[in-house]
This record gives structure tokens, C-alpha cells and sequence, in this order.
């Protein structure tokens, strides 16, 4: 059971994600980006650091109202959802856990303002689920460090002004030589090398990036030396609870498309939706996505008692994801020829929504995390 303020939130990101966002998600994936005008828009309702505090303007809610909003701006816009997850989970939730003051000071209030988006590096094209084969590397020079190396799959790396760098500091210490930096891209050194073309979520850029001898400041250090893979570990809670819910979003939308049209087209004689195989598929599909949809509130509400949730947040992520996929793919068996077009809605749904099985950690990888907690 929601509480006022949980249905509230849902209710008012619903309202404006419909009105604002959904009718011309296909135009911004056709243009490739989003106009800036609504990401600040977006910052109004308190998007863009959802459970951070007041004081540095965030919306203080929890990690259930946290869901509750992905899941309604997914179902209007996936790859909208896949920025804001990423702008929470990471680059607010990571500088609010272990930046300093002036970190937090210097750069929370234009995330959380939507006038700046992050981008997060940690993956390489022989690094990604295995952290501990990064290769990028920071070494120590007077009052700073000096990063070499190359990044792969950076959602946000073209539009982001601030990224968050996993780097090598200590080659000889595995796991424990990898440290965190935020840094603002518009410095020398900083270089897009090639913006991805992908199956879905066009809109949202990702990126191959290159840091060539890039200076950072000691200051743009976020903790200590050797505590980067702490860092990027600890946000894979809230990161994988917010994929989740993202997957959740949009099954609802293509459920939604799929009833509606059960409901209206006719053959034999009446509603499709009452020929027992589309009426029992619709049933199946429904009871997956809610299967889905109660696995994520549940991750998210352990989160807030204070529990650990990890294994809870990759269960979410792991069934959602997949159950997203079948939901999408069976909405659009119902509409028949019609779900294979663009105009009807489900055909951009189905390409958006099957990468949440890779990024944030692929299902392989959540079987893993769930299997050595048993």
C-alpha cells in the first residue's frame, strides 16, 4: 500500500510525463536528444535528484517514490528514464555518499537543477562487468593527477558536462587501486571519440570517450585513493532498483496499447479480448508485470528501512528485465501486423526496453549476486 505522498508523486510525474514527454518521445529519438527547456522543467518536480536533500535542492522523497516516478517516465520515454536513473543513482547518490562538502557544494545544485547532466565511466571495451580490468589510468603529479585511457558504452557522454571517471591509481592492488574522479568535460583532454548508433533508446547518446594526459585536481578526487570500486558498488542498489523500474514503465505502456486495442478491434463477431488466446495472454502478461512491478517496490521499500538490497535490487532487475521484454514482445503479438509498426507506439517500446537486460549489469551477472547470497 502507497502512502499519500508516494501516490502524489506517482500521480504528478504520471500528469506531466503523458502530457509533456510522451506525445513527442518519437521526434527526440528521431532528433537524437532532448531540448534542455525540459530538462529543466523536469527539475521543477524534483527529477533530477529525487532523494536528495532539500538543501541542495533535491525532492527528499524515498526510494519507492524514487521508483514510482522511473516507472512513470519510462513508460513515456525510455531513454529518458535511463538519464534520470543514471543522474540519481550514480552522480547525485555518489557524491551525496562520499564527496566532500565542496564537491557537493560545487556540483549538486546544477545536477539536481537539471542544467547539468552526468555521465558515469566505468566500462571499457575489456571491462564491464569486471571492474577490476579497467585499464584507464590516473597517475599523481603535482596538485593533481594526469588520466590516460578510453571508455565504451557512456550513456550521456556527448551532452554530460561532468563525468565520473573510474580510474587505475595503484596497478598493483586489483579491485582496491581503483579510484573515482568528477570531472567537468569542458577541459583539455576530454574527448568524444564516436557516438554510438543503437537498436533502441536513440535518444539518449552513448558514447566511446578518451581522456588524453587529462589534469584533474586533487579536489576532483572523490574519497580516498583505492575507494573508486566502493563507490561504484554501493550505488548498484538504487541503480538497479531504478533499471528495474524502468522496465516496469515500460511494459505498462505497451500492455496499455495492447488492451486498448483487444478491446476495440474486432473479429468473429466481437472484442479480440474476448477470444480465450488473447484474453488469456493479456491475463499472463498482466500477472508478470505486476509480479514485476511488486518486486521492485519491495527492493525499494528494504532499501528504505535500511536494510542491505543488494540481492533484493538484483532479483528486481533480473525478473523485471526480463519479464519487461515478454510483456512488450507479447503486447505487440496482440496487435498482429500493426504492433510491427513505428505509429502504433510498441515497436519503439521493444527496442528500448531490451538493453535493460545488459546495462547495469547483465542477467548473468544479477544470477550471480542472487545465487551467492543463497
Amino acid at each position: 500500500m502507497l502512502t499519500e505522498i508516494q501516490s502524489a508523486i506517482r500521480d504528478t510525474v504520471r500528469d506531466f510525463a503523458q502530457a509533456t514527454i510522451r506525445p513527442h518521445s518519437a521526434r527526440f529519438e528521431a532528433e537524437g536528444g532532448y531540448p534542455r527547456a525540459l530538462f529543466e522543467e523536469m527539475a521543477g518536480l524534483g527529477l533530477w535528484g529525487m532523494t536528495a536533500p532539500e538543501a541542495y535542492g533535491g525532492a527528499e522523497a524515498d526510494s519507492v517514490s524514487y521508483a514510482l516516478a522511473l516507472m512513470e517516465l519510462a513508460a513515456a520515454d525510455g531513454a529518458l528514464s535511463t538519464i534520470v536513473s543514471i543522474q540519481n543513482s550514480i552522480l547525485v547518490s555518489g557524491l551525496l555518499k562520499d564527496g566532500s562538502e565542496a564537491q557537493k557544494a560545487r556540483f549538486l545544485p546544477d545536477l539536481i537543477g537539471g542544467r547539468t547532466i552526468g555521465a558515469f565511466a566505468l566500462t571499457e571495451s575489456d571491462a564491464g562487468s569486471d571492474a577490476s580490468a579497467v585499464r584507464t589510468r590516473a597517475v599523481k603529479v603535482d596538485g593533481g593527477w594526469r588520466i590516460t585511457g578510453a571508455k565504451q558504452f557512456i550513456t550521456s557522454g556527448k551532452i554530460g558536462g561532468l563525468v565520473m571517471i573510474i580510474a587505475v591509481t595503484d596497478p598493483d592492488a586489483g579491485k582496491k587501486g581503483l579510484s573515482a574522479f568528477i570531472v567537468p568535460t569542458d577541459r583539455p583532454g576530454y574527448a568524444v571519440d564516436k557516438v554510438e548508433h543503437k537498436m533502441g533508446q536513440g535518444a539518449s547518446d552513448t558514447c566511446a570517450l578518451r581522456f588524453e594526459d587529462m589534469f584533474v585536481e586533487d579536489d576532483l578526487l572523490i574519497g580516498q585513493p583505492g575507494q573508486g570500486y566502493a563507490l561504484a558498488l554501493a550505488n548498484l542498489e538504487t541503480g538497479r532498483i531504478g533499471i528495474a523500474a524502468q522496465c516496469v514503465g515500460m511494459a505498462q505502456a505497451a500492455l496499455e496499447i495492447a488492451i486498448a486495442y483487444a478491446k476495440d478491434r474486432k473479429s468473429f463477431g466481437k472484442a479480440i479480448i474476448e477470444h480465450q488466446a488473447v484474453g488469456f495472454r493479456l491475463a499472463d502478461l498482466a500477472t508478470r508485470l505486476e509480479a514485476a512491478r511488486q518486486l521492485v517496490l519491495s527492493a525499494a521499500a528494504m532499501k528504505d528501512s535500511g536494510q542491505p538490497a543488494l540481492t533484493q535490487a538484483s532479483m528486481a532487475k533480473l525478473f523485471a528485465s526480463e519479464a519487461a521484454e515478454a510483456v512488450v514482445s507479447g503486447a505487440m503479438q496482440t496487435l498482429g501486423g500493426y504492433g510491427y509498426l513505428e505509429e502504433f507506439g510498441i515497436a519503439k517500446i521493444y527496442r528500448d526496453v531490451r538493453v535493460c537486460q545488459i546495462y547495469e549489469g547483465t542477467s548473468d551477472i544479477q544470477r550471480m549476486v542472487i545465487a551467492r547470497s543463497l
